[in-house]
């Protein structure tokens, strides 16, 4: 029988996460041991006892077999959360690409040094005849300060129960250390010391519980998800429901669901934006127990929430997708609110869909996972369809209103009739009306995907791949390319289809909207939401707060502005651009410009009055831009899934891209080559390779090649076995990146 060996990692808590240790596998646990696994081994020359984790098993030995100690078991009582996050990084690992201590340092964030808060207070040893008696003896030997401090002890005994702030005894009463430790060596006083978490959770006290009726289809939700999970048979659910439908609502009935139930909750938002009113309305429910983990946060805020998840002071987590990896000891529950949002998929290796992921996590903690939207990713609704989810629909709003009255404008037609300005005749006469009723609206800049495609602005016509299907993005030398198949074209300089000699790129930021906005309407209050304006730590929330609390008439922003935001006063949503996602260079530029005209349309009239919804595009034709001003999202995803179908594109099929990096530009093209030679004829579609749609960064060239194939297992083949060949040529893991079912061209 062959020996086992496996890789054990020690000190997961430890800041320089990059070696691991093999030992030998005993016969009697060969076949027994799985990534995660705690177990106890020999340490060091004096062969202490200590645990670690498994990270790997193989046959494999990569030092003298002599010299390789053997473990000495399963640390039965000891498979904790740290266990669990181990277990999470291999699954990680295997699934999306990257070396285990990637994959670690993304579940388990290394320590850094972070400072711990302190709270100090006096707290009294003695009865009061023994104070008073030294209080005497204080005032005889003439120490007025230790004199000051036993009159204060003895003043506020019964205020304080015997115990004084040692921040209130040194400022306010002015008593040196001094004085304070020779009355602890009296046995007149103790100095406690207690360790203090570090809350980013600020709201008064008045916040009251907040509860609503539910709707017979939102309690429907409630009681078959906590009716799967008593039955011990947890699963995934989706929620489509439109926008205003009470989502949120049915998400919090499930997290005092499973709070109850003695477990935890983590409800996951796409960006941070969100975090504020989305906070607001769990605090209002749950109070302290609920908390936040982003970006935002300070090293020591960050750090004290997971040592605060660790430790049972709190029960919900709010965040983006690192937030899944908050380590609670026993999770519930997971709620991915918005979950069609490309920013769940993480940009940097490993690249882990935080969907997937937390599909992972609650099937090891025995957990139920649930997502929402009112534009559903095709992913999603496509298992749904199939069975793989349980879906469920809301149809209604909430406050018994309908939906906005939506108006697509057709921009070629406003460039004939002579208007020029980026606000089409009928935007500009409803703003108008709202400013002189006092009502509030938003400007939706939809700037997604605008970096690279050329048009005509006579006739909407966009320059297209003949091969792909997708918009060519234009390069600095003028010429025209597709970043999936590498055909290029230059520039034309009259349009192919009318003739027009308008073929240009659109140039427009929020800034320029805001100064053009303010010249039609003097006088105008306005507030801009967008990555200049929200640089500092509390900007996103200032804006927000700013705009709930009626201090501006219009705000304006990218599309931070437009998800599950909830401002009643709001009844006009004027989107500008519509074509720029459209027209990306991408397979999924269909399905993001549907999301976001959906999503920012639904922003108006959520409150008592109705609303309406302006759609200026070059193409009204398309059917993402038709069926998302009839909030048709079945329409859509017929119509979507079948091109899907037809491409060979996600979810129909899966799709690995495989980046190449490289110093210089003829290797990164050769190593391309190889590479992509090396799978075909495996069963699976390769496309390219050919340059990144940036070819260069930072002097570092740029490649990528695409393998298609209906199996996901089969991509994770191809990537393995690409990994053995980089191994095998003793390429640094830098050079090669691997991105499964990407959310963006590469």
């Amino acid at each position: 029988m062959r020996e086992q060996y496996a890789d054990i990692i020690v000190d997961i808590s430890h800041e320089k996460l990059d070696k691991s240790f093999q030992y030998r596998v005993p016969p009697h646990l060969r076949d027994r041991l799985e990534p995660g696994m705690c177990v106890q081994i020999p340490f060091g020359n004096g062969n202490r006892l200590i645990k670690g984790y498994v990270l790997a098993v193989g046959d494999e030995c990569k030092f003298d077999p002599a010299r390789t100690k053997e473990l000495l078991g399963i640390a039965e009582k000891d498979a904790d959360a740290t266990g669990r996050m181990v277990a999470l990084a291999a699954w990680i690992r295997q699934n999306y690409g990257s070396t285990m201590i990637q994959a670690l340092k993304t579940v388990l964030p290394a320590k850094k040094t972070v400072k711990k808060q302190e709270k100090r207070f006096v707290e009294v040893r003695m009865n009061r005849e023994e104070l008073r008696s030294l209080l005497g003896e204080s005032l005889r030997k003439k120490q007025p300060a230790k004199a000051r401090l036993l009159t204060a002890l003895l003043e506020q005994w019964e205020e304080t129960a015997g115990a004084i702030p040692y921040q209130w005894i040194t400022g306010k009463l002015n008593v040196a250390a001094g004085t304070v430790n020779s009355l602890e060596k009296a046995g007149a006083i103790r100095v406690v010391t207690t360790e203090q978490f570090r809350n980013p959770v600020r709201f008064s006290e008045e916040a009251a519980r907040e509860r609503r009726r539910l709707s017979p289809d939102q309690q429907h939700i409630v009681d078959a998800v906590l009716g799967d999970f008593d039955e011990g048979n947890p699963g995934t659910y989706l929620i489509h429901g439109i926008t205003g439908s009470g989502k949120t609502e049915v998400y919090m009935e499930l997290v005092e669901g499973v709070l109850k139930r003695g477990k935890q909750a983590i409800v996951l938002i796409p960006e941070i934006a969100l975090t504020y009113q989305t906070l607001l309305r769990f605090y209002r429910r749950f109070g302290d127990r609920v908390s936040i983990l982003n970006s935002t946060l300070s090293p020591g805020e960050k750090y004290d929430q997971c040592e605060r998840a660790k430790r049972g002071e709190i029960d919900v987590i709010i965040g983006p997708r690192s937030a899944l990896f908050t380590p609670f000891p026993n999770i519930g529950l997971i709620v991915m609110d918005e979950e069609h949002e490309g920013s769940y998929k993480s940009e940097s290796t490993p690249k882990y869909h935080a969907r997937e992921t937390a599909m992972e996590v609650a099937r090891l903690h025995g957990a139920s996972v649930v997502l929402g939207s009112a534009t559903p990713s095709l992913e999603s609704y496509y298992r749904a369809k199939r069975g793989e989810y349980k879906l469920f629909t809301l149809r209604e709003r909430l406050t018994g209103g309908s939906l906005p009255a939506v108006y697509t404008v057709d921009l070629r037609e406003e460039l004939k009739s002579g208007n020029r300005s980026i606000f089409s005749v009928k935007l500009q006469e409803l703003l108008a009306d709202r400013l002189g009723r006092g009502q509030q609206s938003m400007l939706f800049l939809n700037r997604r995907g605008y970096a690279g495609f050329v048009s005509c602005r006579a006739c909407g016509e966009v320059m297209k791949c003949p091969h792909c299907d997708v918009s060519l993005a234009e390069h600095r030398d003028g010429r025209l390319v597709c970043h999936y198949c590498g055909y290029s074209q230059p520039k034309p300089k009259l349009c192919p289809k009318c003739g027009s000699r308008y073929i240009l790129g659109f140039r427009a930021g929020t800034q320029q909207i805001e100064e053009k906005l303010r010249e039609l309407f003097p006088g105008v209050r306005t507030l801009r939401m967008d990555g200049d304006t929200t640089k500092t730590k509390d900007s996103y929330e200032k804006i927000l707060s700013a705009f709930a609390n009626e201090e501006a008439d219009v705000l304006i922003g990218t599309q931070m502005i437009v998800k599950g935001h909830d401002f009643p006063k709001v009844t006009l949503v004027g989107i500008l651009a519509a074509d720029l996602s459209l027209s990306a260079a991408d397979y999924r530029a269909g399905e993001r410009t549907f999301q976001l005209l959906t999503q920012a349309v639904g922003r108006a009239g959520r409150g008592a009055a109705a609303g309406e919804a302006v759609i200026q595009t070059y193409q009204p034709e398309h059917y993402a831009v038709t069926r998302a001003a009839k909030q048709d999202y079945e329409g859509f995803y017929q119509e979507e899934v079948l091109y899907r179908e037809l491409g060979g594109y996600p979810p129909a099929a899966h799709m690995l891209a495989v980046q190449i990096f490289a110093a210089e530009e003829p290797a990164g093209a050769e190593l391309a080559g190889k590479l992509a030679d090396a799978v075909r004829g495996e069963g699976a579609a390769v496309l390219g390779p050919a340059a990144a749609s940036i070819g260069k960064i930072n002097d570092i060239y740029r490649f990528v090649f695409y393998v298609k194939h209906e199996d996901y297992g089969q991509l994770v083949r191809v990537k393995d076995q690409l990994e053995e060949l980089l191994l095998r040529w003793q390429l640094g893991n830098g050079q090669v990146q691997f991105d499964f079912d990407p959310m963006h061209c590469l």
